[in-house]
């Protein structure tokens, strides 16, 4: 496979960048040498040739006017907005002589890089960009802010990120949507659902909001937040108490099972319903439904691990398909995400053997706001990219607080003055990914797919490969590592002899094919990566580590007496605050609306469409109220991270807790608490 660059018309293939588990093949159209359109590629086994508003209008991104084109250095306050043009030496002389300066003062600690998958593409999210961090020695960022939580939970259970082929479950007949919002952020899992329903396959949707997909389902299950450990639980005292278990497949492939029968005695369907707000009824109707069908598949979302109790709850959700033995049914178990089959050599590519200091200081990605306002050994210098942290981490006037600092030297790398950039003393432009070779791995489907440029870089654009070669070249970086090409990097990556499941993937079988499925094989019969090399239902590595060795209810943390529990829930057009700053993609969703009971409206005199203040001690919005059966009584929904202004405070993680999940370090982004007042 070439380069498209020097193709001035015609059809191209490749990947949808976006952090989304359904990694889309695409078709690029060009027209003199631009890209005039995009769509599905049809012949990708898995997207075939469906795409989401966000991506079908990504032109409009590409080629929106506001795109930076050359870097930019701040000459007004911070967070004024006021920069001018400099060249790309003056801009690397600079980051690298303020480095130098601050590794001899400080120490390479002072220096922090923030970033996450704004692309996916694994050079630009954890390539180049690694290595030289690594050599720099700066301090390292702990990147839990988005499945952290439940991965763990879930490899307590399962071993790893190994779930059910989606493939697989066109032969499904009932889907359990758990907390993932599919219509919005897993589209192609719904087209496949909607195949099965034509063989008569059931939806159940179980979450805190009645969204697209709650509407979508068959059956809607509202649940109150954070609670449903407790559901999973009561589900299992009653597929117990009915002898709806496959006592065979326990016996042989899991470790716990008559400790969890015991266990779970506890959490009888009035309990459970008295915490989770589901009735007795619907309790025992999705127990029996769920045990008497077959094949069954729960699709775990990322929803329910952004509380407290976010990993132990995906950890107890993982084990219902081993009670009923749906593991050894095609399109029966479950998926929290499918990453395990792709896993590659992340060492080759990242280059951690780079760090001389292995005992340099972590910091957690969702605790920024405080770590840039800690007066002991401050970080003096923050380099921003694939990533908006002004609006995507929680707790955000203290992210906000800590960005003013004067003492800060803060670079950013982004296709767009975000929000963040308002506080650069540097603005770096990136480019796009259709503009960069790269590789990617989804973590839902089972595809590896290659990437090639399409068309010319925007402007005075760089890569993330691109630019951390440059920094490491003013650095005097001499290793051979920071010469790589983007070839050399993906085949360093692909060669991983210790995944089964890569075998046949290679730079040379994608460039031939730009996809290629994992060598896949059923997980049962088979050895699960866990201790055991089982099921653990329950589980002693989980005891040594600190944790309750069989899957627990516990409520989340009450950080306040404020009366409604807050859910900054994801949108239809945006993706985090991807598409929130571009015309197109606000006109579609037009505008934040908070979801709330009609009963809770009432009681406060809260008309639709009012508008409303919803606060607590880290910060204040003012929505549009939508009343309705949405919700529960005494839960708020808002959707989208919309931008914030001085006349339109409408920045939903002013109003997020900092604090950490119970696993992995997760963030905790729907485990807040606020109060609500009409604003007359």
């Amino acid at each position: 496979m070439q380069s498209y660059i020097n193709q001035l018309d015609g059809v191209f293939p490749s990947v949808c960048s976006l952090d989304c588990p359904d990694q889309c093949g695409l078709l690029l159209h060009k027209k003199d040498g631009k890209i005039i359109k995009v769509e599905g590629d049809s012949t990708h086994p898995v997207t075939k040739g469906n795409i989401c508003n966000k991506v079908r209008n990504m032109t409009a991104r590409i080629y929106d006017s506001k795109r930076l084109s050359q870097p930019l250095k701040r000459i007004g306050a911070k967070g004024e907005g006021k920069f001018v043009p400099i060249s790309w030496e003056e801009a690397i002389d600079t980051i690298t002589s303020k480095w130098k300066t601050l590794i001899n003062q400080h120490g390479p600690e002072s220096i922090l890089p923030y970033s996450f998958y704004g692309n996916m593409g694994n050079l630009s999210a954890e390539g180049m960009d690694r290595r030289f961090f690594h050599k720099l020695g700066a301090s390292r960022l702990e990147r839990s802010i988005c499945n952290a939580a439940g991965a763990t939970g879930y490899s307590y259970t399962m071993g790893g990120s190994f779930g059910v082929d989606p493939e697989e479950t066109i032969q499904t007949k009932l889907f359990i949507m758990w907390g993932i919002n599919a219509v919005s952020t897993n589209m192609h899992q719904v087209t496949i659902a909607q195949q099965a329903r034509k063989n008569g396959a059931k939806v159940v949707v179980i979450d805190v909001h009645k969204n697209q997909t709650g509407k979508w389902a068959d059956w809607f299950i509202p649940i109150l937040p954070g609670t449903d450990s407790a559901l999973a639980l009561g589900l299992m005292h009653i597929l117990y108490a009915e002898n709806l278990i496959n006592q065979s497949f326990l016996d042989e492939y899991t470790v716990g099972s008559a400790e969890l029968r015991e266990h779970v005695r506890q959490y009888d369907p009035a309990t459970v319903s008295a915490i989770t707000g589901v009735s007795i009824d619907d309790l025992y109707t999705l127990a029996r439904m769920y045990g008497s069908t077959t094949p069954s598949f729960i699709r775990i979302g990322n929803g329910l691990q952004h509380h407290d109790n976010g990993g132990m709850a995906v950890r107890t959700i993982a084990c219902l398909p081993a009670l009923t033995g749906q593991w050894v049914v095609k399109g029966g178990g479950a998926t929290k995400g499918n990453s395990g089959y792709l896993a590659f050599n992340t060492n080759a590519l990242q280059r951690p053997d780079l760090l001389q200091n292995k005992k340099t200081r972590v910091v957690n990605m969702n605790q920024i706001g405080q770590a840039l306002l800690t007066k002991e050994k401050p970080i003096r210098s923050l380099f921003v990219y694939n990533s908006n942290p002004v609006l995507v981490a929680p707790n955000a006037n203290k992210v906000q607080q800590g960005l003013m600092r004067e003492d800060l030297f803060t670079v950013v790398h982004d296709l767009f003055l975000t929000e963040t950039a308002m506080y650069a003393d540097l603005v770096l432009p990136a480019a796009s990914s259709y503009e960069t070779e790269d590789f990617y791995t989804s973590y839902w489907h089972n595809y590896v797919q290659l990437q090639k440029p399409v068309i010319e870089t925007y402007g005075e654009s760089k890569s993330n490969v691109e630019l951390f070669k440059l920094l490491a070249a003013n650095m005097g970086f001499e290793e051979a590592s920071f010469q790589d090409s983007e070839e050399d990097m993906i085949r360093q990556a692909l060669d991983f002899p210790d995944n089964p499941y890569l075998e046949g993937i290679t730079y040379e079988s994608l460039s031939e094919n730009q996809f290629v499925k994992a060598k896949m094989s059923p997980l049962f019969p088979g050895k699960l990566r866990t201790p055991s090399g089982k099921i653990e239902l329950y589980s002693e590595q989980m005891k040594q580590h600190g944790y309750e060795p069989l899957p627990t209810y516990t409520p989340i943390v009450t950080d306040s007496d404020l009366p409604f529990l807050f859910i900054p829930a994801p949108n239809h057009n945006f993706l985090n605050s991807t598409f929130s700053n571009n015309d197109k993609h606000i006109s579609m969703e037009k505008e934040p609306k908070l979801h709330m009971n009609i009963a809770d409206a009432l009681k406060l005199g809260i008309d639709t469409d009012d508008m409303v203040r919803i606060w607590n001690e880290r910060g204040e919005c003012i929505l549009k109220a939508a009343p309705g059966d949405n919700v529960l009584a005494g839960v708020l929904v808002s959707q989208g991270l919309w931008q914030n202004t001085s006349d339109k405070k409408q920045h939903i993680n002013a109003l997020t807790p900092d604090r950490l999940a119970d696993m992995g370090n997760g963030a905790v982004f729907f485990s807040g608490r606020v109060n609500l007042e009409k604003v007359l």
